[in-house]
């Protein structure tokens, strides 16, 4: 995809710093966060490493602006203001208007979470991390050309006291939804813990839906 877009697949896995190696300094750069849980923000403090030249715009749900105030600060990190570069925070609300080709959903989790979905050059992409089985799953993963989403428990695993989707959740969806391929990610270290584990939920999503992948570090696709 053209447009220059960073989701919290490069934040979360602490994997921030990789993503001067992918993208240019010639076009806007948007930074999209699905929520505040501390496994998906914790990478923002190597911010302090980038110098974008036309600077980095950050869109959230509300609160935001206090994650910045208080996590991307002293003395977790450096302050906003000493960043070598302009960062513009843009809370989402009912009200806020989305760059040109974006749409966003609520999804099923503990705190406010959204979902997201991307459109560019004729491509649909689709980004939904950590959520239950709910409406605005299917709403974002719709004939996308590529969903990227969860899959914290193993399969047959659920709780419905703390929402996430397993293998063959993930796969229903895709599935459902009429998306083209499906990339499992966000899972649980304390369940997931050696890779042939991935191996095993990725066997178990293709049961479903066939053009499944597992997520993996510097894992690149072309959509």
């Amino acid at each position: 995809m053209y447009t220059q877009i960073l989701c919290l697949l490069t934040i979360y896995s602490l994997a921030g710093y990789k993503i001067d190696k992918y993208i240019k300094d010639d076009r806007p750069i948007y930074l999209f966060l699905s929520h505040y849980h501390l496994d998906h923000v914790i990478g923002l403090h190597t911010l302090n490493k980038f110098h974008f030249r036309q600077g980095l715009d950050v869109y959230g749900p509300l609160g935001l602006k206090m994650l910045f105030k208080k996590v991307i600060n002293k003395p977790y990190t450096i302050p906003v203001s000493g960043l070598h570069m302009k960062v513009r925070l843009h809370e989402i609300s009912g009200r806020r208007a989305m760059p040109k080709g974006i749409n966003y959903a609520p999804l099923k989790h503990s705190v406010l979470c959204y979902g997201y979905r991307f459109y560019s050059e004729g491509r649909t992409v689709a980004y939904c991390t950590d959520t239950g089985v709910c409406d605005n799953l299917f709403f974002l993963a719709n004939n996308a050309d590529l969903l990227i989403a969860e899959s914290s428990y193993k399969a047959g695993q659920k709780d419905e006291s703390w929402p996430h989707l397993n293998p063959e959740n993930v796969a229903n969806i895709a599935k459902q939804s009429r998306a083209k391929r499906l990339v499992l990610l966000h899972f649980d270290a304390a369940l997931y813990l050696d890779f042939r584990d991935r191996i095993e939920a990725g066997r178990q999503a293709r049961k479903i839906f066939k053009d499944t992948i597992i997520g993996r570090d510097d894992l690149e696709i072309s959509v």
